[in-house]
Order: structure tokens, then C-alpha cells, then sequence
């Protein structure tokens, strides 16, 4: 009997946790009998009570197993860590808030039956502002532009997993991954099942305007090159055109001696709009090098403070 790990990255998400348990150990009960399964609840640190719901789980029912980090380690971090729990046959991750829908389990084993390795989720309609969707959407046309290789658009890692890609990605000893670029390069044959996402029962989103630039930064700096060329040529052809300007000033000079107005708009105009540029690709040129600090220095990807129902704490107990 084949196993089916489903992981379940959390924060602040007291309100979903038993919610969230129930509704799985439904589908399995009556649509996936043939499966055994774990449920494994992953909390990144939480504010609430989050913790003290899953410790609850995990005393009524030991398919339920609970990771607490010591500290909160960042979305993309715990996403990626929580991947990496699952031991069964297939490892399906889907989020504590329950805008992803534990329904669609079902679909996506079967197609991981019938031979796809990875079968993903992707929103069709989500629980935001059209202007948060259409600069997602934006978002996704850049880094493509910019990387040349197509990321998935609108995925957020809900998705079934084979365990031969979950070994993959235990191979990959990076802490700080871009899940949506390493599945886009590394998973091949992938399905995509479409759906609607609700809105989070935690009553408002995790993220921020810096959680999303951060993340949208890893993004751009793990897997495109082309911004630090552009600001190579762009360099060069500004040199050269103000080589030319300078010749062009000295010939008019030279012609027009005493009737030569000196351009003192025109210098200023071009000394801010070179100063603008240097400090752009300055920044940029800064997010490269931070994300090179990060993986040189080898840090782990989170922390574990505690873990409940995994066999070595079993084997302790006895």
C-alpha cells in the first residue's frame, strides 16, 4: 500500500489547523482508501495558538506529526523545509490557511498515477485585489523576459510531489531556494491542475510589500543574468555617447568662441540622469551580492525547536 505524505507549511493559523485536519482525513476516508497517509503540520514560529491546535491533533491521532522551528525562518524557507518531511510515496504540500483545496488531492493523485512525477496547482482566480493579480502576472512576464525560461505563473508550491523529485530537491544544498524556479527547471513532465483559491481563514494575508519584494528579488537573482549585462552596455553606449557629446561641444566651441552659450540645464539633466542609473544597477548589482552572501554562508534552512509523532521520538519514549 502506497504512502502519501501531505505537508502542511503553517503560521497564524490557529483558526484552520482542525479544519484543515478534518477535511483531509475525509478525502482520504472516502475518496483515497487505498493510501496510507501522514499529516504533517509545520509551523514557522506562530504569534497565536497555532502550535497548541496541533499538539491537540497529534494526541487524538498519530498520523499527525508536528514541527515547530525555533524561530520564524521566512516563508520561502519553511515552504521548502516542510517539502523535505514528507517520507511517503508522494509528499502533497498544500497551505495552513486552506485557500488551496484539500479536494483537489485526489485529482492530482491520479495523475501522478498514471506516470506525471509532479502535478501542480495553479490559481486561476485568487482571493486578492486585481492589481495585486495583474502585477503577479507583470511579475512573471519579467522574469521570463529577463531569465528566458518560462516560470509558472500564479503557483505558490501546492502541488503533489513523487518522492524520486522530493530527493532532488534534498540534493540541492541552497539556503535560500526559489521553489517556483527549481520546480520550473527540475520538474519534468509536470501537469498543472487550474483552480480557484478561497480566502485565508486567518482573516488577513501573511505577506507584505517587503515579503513580496524580497521574494520577487530571489526570484530575479537566482535565475536571470541579463539585468547585469544591460547595465554593462548600457554603461559602454553612455560612454561612448558622451564621448561624442564632448566632441560635439568642443568642435561648437571652437566654431563659436565668444557666442557659445555655456548648458548649464543640459549638464545638470545629464549629471542626474547618469547619477540615476549608477544608482539603480548600484541596487541591483547590492541584491546579487546579497543573495551570494546567503548561500556562501552554508546557514540551514530553518531550525527545528520540537517534533511530535516521528519515530525517533517514539523510539525515545519506549
Amino acid at each position: 500500500m502506497k504512502t502519501i505524505s501531505v505537508t502542511i507549511p503553517c503560521w497564524a493559523e490557529e483558526k484552520s489547523v482542525r479544519q484543515m485536519y478534518e477535511r483531509l482525513t475525509k478525502v482520504f476516508r472516502e475518496q483515497l482508501p487505498r493510501y496510507n497517509y501522514e499529516i504533517i503540520f509545520v509551523d514557522d514560529c506562530s504569534p497565536d495558538n497555532t502550535q497548541g491546535e496541533i499538539r491537540k491533533l497529534c494526541e487524538e491521532d498519530k498520523h499527525v506529526k508536528g514541527v515547530f522551528n525555533a524561530r520564524n525562518f521566512g516563508f520561502s524557507r519553511n515552504v521548502f523545509a516542510s517539502l523535505l518531511y514528507g517520507s511517503g510515496d508522494a509528499t502533497f504540500m498544500l497551505f495552513g490557511d486552506l485557500q488551496d483545496p484539500p479536494e483537489l488531492l485526489p485529482e492530482m493523485v491520479k495523475r501522478w498515477e498514471s506516470g506525471c512525477k509532479v502535478v501542480i496547482g495553479q490559481r486561476t482566480k485568487g482571493n486578492e485585489s486585481k492589481i495585486m493579480y495583474a502585477m503577479r502576472s507583470l511579475y512573471y512576464k519579467l522574469i521570463k523576459l529577463l531569465g528566458g525560461t518560462d516560470q509558472i505563473q500564479h503557483f505558490n508550491g501546492f502541488g503533489l510531489y513523487d518522492k524520486m523529485f522530493i530527493d532532488v530537491l534534498r540534493q540541492l544544498d541552497d539556503p535560500a531556494p526559489y521553489l517556483k524556479g527549481i520546480v520550473s527547471e527540475l520538474a519534468i513532465g509536470q501537469s498543472i491542475v487550474p483552480y480557484e483559491q478561497a480566502a485565508s481563514l486567518r482573516g488577513k494575508s501573511g505577506s507584505n510589500f517587503l515579503k513580496n519584494y524580497d521574494l520577487a528579488m530571489l526570484g530575479i537573482t537566482s535565475y536571470t543574468k541579463i539585468l547585469m549585462r544591460i547595465a554593462t552596455f548600457l554603461g559602454a553606449g553612455l560612454g561612448i555617447l558622451s564621448f561624442l557629446f564632448a566632441l560635439f561641444i568642443l568642435a561648437s566651441k571652437l566654431l563659436n568662441w565668444y557666442s557659445y552659450p555655456y548648458g548649464t540645464a543640459t549638464i545638470i539633466i545629464g549629471v542626474f540622469f547618469i547619477g540615476a542609473v549608477q544608482l539603480f544597477f548600484m541596487g541591483i548589482l547590492g541584491e546579487y551580492v546579497l543573495s551570494i552572501n546567503t548561500r556562501s554562508m552554508r546557514r540551514p534552512l530553518v531550525v527545528v525547536g520540537e517534533r511530535l509523532n516521528f519515530d525517533e521520538d517514539r523510539s525515545k519514549n519506549e
